[in-house]
């Protein structure tokens, strides 16, 4: 007579043992899935400066040498300059003249090239708009140089000057634009009024550097701040 052979089957003790090590898989490639999709935002942020910088050349060589000015001495924050650049840039977005600013509340698609993928706070708060263009684009250097206040970028009234490519003396060290937040490591709040996190930079050259706010060097506010660069557009804002 044939014996029975016995059916095995798994144990409550082994079922808990792969679970064991599949959660222990899991945390061991979550931070590396986290960073490796952090650096695919971040590529696609150099990606959005590349875009922005070849939109800044064309609009210099269309307007003899000078940087956008509007008269708006708030020009630096996205949503008022994202305007002056619209015409070279692949911005799907137009504004809305019913809106009591105009400026704001634009309509059209908020994905869109002045868009970091991973800056949250301009997704809920800026219309999208990730990037500052440097204050010392738009007004003297001597301007600039009173500007020694934290708040000076928001509150100082001094009326903008055109600045022209000829007054740069160190293109490949003046950041143009880039990044109002630390995007893309922590503490991702931290503002150009802070010494901690990094950011992309648009140089004013056309070249983008990933750059720590401690590489920045002091501006006229003690701050990494690029908006208020000791010098103006003379000046340099790395080594």
């Amino acid at each position: 007579m044939a014996t029975a052979r016995r059916q095995h089957g798994f144990t409550i003790i082994e079922i808990l043992v792969v679970i064991a090590v599949l959660a222990i898989l899991a945390a061991m490639l979550f931070p590396v899935l986290v960073q490796a999709r952090e650096a695919a935002r971040r590529s696609v942020c150099q990606s959005n400066l590349r875009q922005i910088g070849m939109a800044f050349t064309q609009y210099v060589s269309d307007f003899d040498g000078a940087y956008p000015s509007t008269g708006n001495y708030n020009l630096w924050q996205g949503r008022y300059w994202r305007w002056s650049l619209q015409p070279y840039l692949a911005y799907g977005r137009w504004r809305n003249t019913n809106s009591p600013n105009p400026d704001f509340g634009a309509l059209g698609s908020d994905r869109n090239v002045l868009w970091c993928p991973s800056d949250y706070t301009a997704e809920q708060v800026w219309e999208h708009t990730s990037y500052a263009y440097a204050r010392c684009f738009y007004q003297a250097p001597e301007q600039i140089a009173r500007m020694t206040g934290r708040l000076s970028a928001f509150t100082d009234p001094a009326p903008p000057v055109v600045q022209r490519e000829a007054a740069l003396a160190f293109p490949s060290q003046k950041v143009l634009v880039a990044e109002w937040l630390s995007n893309h490591e922590a503490p991702k709040n931290a503002s150009w009024w802070s010494w901690e996190g990094g950011r992309n930079h648009l140089f004013a050259d056309g070249h983008i550097r990933y750059l720590k706010a401690r590489s920045i060097l002091p501006a006229t506010n003690g701050f990494p701040d690029v908006n208020v660069t000791v010098g103006g557009i003379g000046g340099r804002d790395i080594p």
